[in-house]
C-alpha cells in the first residue's frame, strides 16, 4: 500500500527543492540523492491552479487519477469550511462552490460513481447567496464535508502518493498566494491550507504503518496558518519556511 521513495526525483516536490531549500529544513542530501532544479511552474490562467483544468505541477485534470482529483476538490471544500466557520462566508463562497462550478467541470469526470451528491453543494451555494444564518447553513456544510469524505473513501488510491501530490499542490499554490511575506492571492493561500488539512486527514487514516513522524510534520505545516483559519488578512509564514516544512513531509513519506 505504501511505496518507499529513495530519491528526490521520486518525490513530487523534488524538482523544486534546490540544495538551499533542503538545508533550510536541516537536512543534507545524501550521496545517492539527486537534487534537480527546474523552471518554476506558472500558475494556471485565471490565478488559481485548477481553474483552467490543471492542478499541481501542471497536471491536467483530464488525466489526473480520480483519487487525486477528489483530494484536490476536497482541499477547496476544507478551505471553505474553515473560512465559513471563521466568520468569513464571503471568502468561503468560492471554495465551497468549487465542486459544482462550471469552471472546474473537468474535475468531476467519473466522480458520480463515487457518491458525489451535487445537490448538497447547490444548496450550500443558494444558502450563501441568500445570506442564511450560520446555524442554518452549518448542517449543510456538515453534509458537504461528509460527502467529500465518502468520495475519498470510495476513490481509494495509495495514500502516500496522494499526500505527495497534495504537498506539491501546497507548494505551488502557496508560492502564488504569498509574495515577499505578504498575501497577494488570498484564494491560493487558502487553498494551500485546505490541501494541508486533507493530507493530514489522510495520514490519520493510515493504519498499517507508523505515521507518527508524518503526522507531526503535517501538523507543523498546518500550524503555519492561524488557528482561526486562513483569512485573507492573516500574517503569512515565509515561503521559504513553507518549502522547508513541505520537504520534511516528503522526507517522512519516504521513510514509510
Amino acid at each position: 500500500m505504501k511505496l518507499r521513495m529513495k530519491t528526490w526525483a521520486k518525490l513530487g516536490l523534488g524538482t523544486a527543492l534546490a540544495s538551499g531549500a533542503i538545508a533550510a529544513c536541516g537536512q543534507a542530501p545524501s550521496e545517492d540523492v539527486a537534487v534537480q532544479v527546474e523552471p518554476p511552474v506558472a500558475a494556471a490562467p485565471g490565478g488559481e491552479a485548477g481553474e483552467s483544468g490543471e492542478g499541481a505541477a501542471g497536471h491536467s485534470m483530464t488525466t489526473l487519477p480520480v483519487e487525486k482529483r477528489v483530494a484536490f476538490m476536497s482541499g477547496h471544500v476544507e478551505a471553505g469550511l474553515s473560512l465559513f466557520r471563521a466568520g468569513a462566508p464571503d471568502q468561503a463562497a468560492k471554495h465551497l462552490l468549487h465542486p459544482v462550478s462550471e469552471t472546474h467541470e473537468a474535475e468531476r469526470a467519473g466522480i458520480d460513481a463515487l457518491g458525489f451528491d451535487q445537490e448538497i453543494f447547490v444548496r450550500v451555494s443558494q444558502a450563501l447567496e441568500e445570506g442564511r444564518p450560520a446555524a442554518e447553513i452549518e448542517p449543510q456544510l456538515a453534509a458537504a464535508e461528509a460527502n467529500m469524505a465518502l468520495m475519498q473513501a470510495n476513490a481509494g488510491g495509495d495514500p502516500v502518493a496522494i499526500i505527495s501530490y497534495l504537498m506539491d499542490t501546497v507548494f505551488d499554490e502557496y508560492r502564488v498566494g504569498v509574495t515577499d511575506g505578504a498575501i497577494t492571492d488570498p484564494g491560493e493561500y487558502q487553498d494551500a491550507f485546505g490541501f494541508t488539512v486533507v493530507a493530514l486527514n489522510i495520514a490519520n487514516r493510515i493504519e498499517d504503518k507508523d505515521t507518527s513522524r508524518l503526522i507531526t510534520e503535517l501538523e507543523a505545516l498546518l500550524a503555519m496558518w492561524p488557528q482561526t483559519g486562513p483569512l485573507a488578512d492573516s500574517t503569512a509564514a515565509p515561503v521559504s519556511a513553507l518549502v522547508a516544512q513541505t520537504s520534511k513531509v516528503h522526507i517522512a513519506l519516504g521513510a514509510l
